[in-house]
C-alpha cells in the first residue's frame, strides 16, 4: 500500500495531538520546534539530535492510547497499530517522517543511514514507523535487514503489529521472516496477514523445521501448524498426524485450531478427540495468542 502524503501529514497531526496530551508545555514546545527544525534543516544534524533527545525531553512512558484513538490511527492508515508504542517512539517516528521532503530516494538513503548507526532503542522506533513512511519499496532493503537481525526486539519491531511486511515483502522475504520467528523464539500471532500470505513453500519449510526439531528431541511450537494446515501436501499431512500423536494437549489444541480454519485439509485423526478439542476451542474462546 503506497503511503500518500495525506497519510504522512495526518500521522504528524495525530502525533502532535497525542504528545501534547501526554507531556508538559516544555515538552510540547520542544517537540514542535524539533519537527520544524527537521523540516527546514539543510543537513541531517537536526534530525539526529532530535531523535537522540526525544526520550529525555518527552519521557519513555507508554503511549497508552484509548480505543477511540487507536481507531483513528487505523482509519488513517489501515493496519497501523500503536497499541504498545511509547511516547518517545511516537516522537522518533514523527521526526523521521517529518524529514521526508518529497524525495523518496533521498529519504530512503537518510532512513538507511540512521538505521545503520542507531542504537537499539532508536532502531526499534524507526522500524515501527515503516507503515507511515512514503515510498515503501525504497526502504524495503533496510526493513529486510531488520528482520534478519538476531536482536529479537528489532525483529519484532518490523514483524509484529505492522502492516509493512504483509504489503511489501516478496514471498521469499515473507517466508524467511516467518521461519526466523521460530529460530529467535518469537511468536507468529502478532504478525499481520499471516493467514492471507500463507503459501505452499512456507508450509514445506515449516514442516522441514518441525522434522529437524523432532529429530533433535526439541519442542515444536504449535503455531507452526497454522501455516502448514492450509497448504499441507502429503508430507505436511504426515507431520500434522505425527504432531497429534506425539504432542501434549496444548499441541493437539493447536493442530485442532489449524484444521478448524483449513477444512479442506483431510487428515486421519480420531474424530471424537478432534471434535472434542474443537468444541473446547469455541467454548473456552481459545485462540492463537493462548497457544503460542
Amino acid at each position: 500500500m503506497p503511503v500518500a502524503p495525506v497519510i504522512l501529514d495526518g500521522f504528524l497531526q495525530l502525533a502532535d495531538a497525542w504528545i501534547s496530551q501526554r507531556t508538559d508545555d516544555r515538552g510540547v514546545a520542544w517537540f514542535r520546534g524539533a519537527v520544524d527544525d527537521v523540516r527546514h534543516a539543510a543537513n541531517e544534524r537536526a534530525l539526529g539530535v532530535a531523535i537522540g533527545l526525544a526520550p529525555r525531553r518527552l519521557g519513555k512512558a507508554d503511549l497508552a492510547l484509548p480505543v477511540a484513538e487507536l481507531a483513528r490511527a487505523e482509519a488513517l492508515r489501515p493496519g497501523l497499530d500503536l497499541g504498545d508504542w511509547s511516547i518517545d517512539q511516537l516522537a522518533r517516528v514523527a521526526l523521521m517522517a517529518a524529514s521526508h521532503a518529497g524525495n523518496g530516494a533521498a529519504f530512503a538513503s537518510r532512513f538507511d543511514g540512521f538505521c545503520a548507526t542507531a542504537e537499539i532503542n532508536e532502531l526499534i522506533a524507526l522500524c515501527r514507523g515503516l507503515p507511515v513512511y512514503p515510498d515503501p519499496a525504497l526502504i524495503e532493503p533496510r526493513a529486510r535487514e531488520a528482520v534478519r537481525s538476531g536482536m529479537k526486539p528489532v525483529f519484532e519491531a518490523v514483524a509484529h503489529r505492522n502492516p509493512y511486511p504483509r504489503e511489501t515483502f516478496s514471498e521469499g522475504a515473507w517466508n524467511q521472516m516467518v521461519v526466523k520467528a521460530f529460530f529467535i523464539g518469537s511468536t507468529l500471532w502478532p504478525i499481520q496477514g499471516l493467514d492471507q500470505r500463507a503459501n505452499p513453500r512456507l508450509a514445506r519449510m515449516l514442516v522441514g523445521l518441525a522434522q529437524e526439531r523432532w529429530a533433535a528431541r526439541r519442542p515444536v511450537s504449535g503455531e507452526v501448524w497454522r501455516c502448514v494446515a492450509p497448504h499441507a501436501d502429503g508430507e505436511g499431512i504426515a507431520a500434522l498426524a505425527h504432531g497429534w500423536t506425539t504432542g501434549n494437549d496444548r499441541e493437539r489444541l493447536a493442530i485442532a485450531l489449524a484444521l478448524q480454519t483449513a477444512p479442506q485439509t483431510r487428515i486421519d485423526l480420531p474424530a471424537d478427540e478432534l471434535a472434542g478439542l474443537q468444541a473446547r476451542l469455541i467454548s473456552e474462546k481459545i485462540n492463537w495468542p493462548d497457544l503460542a
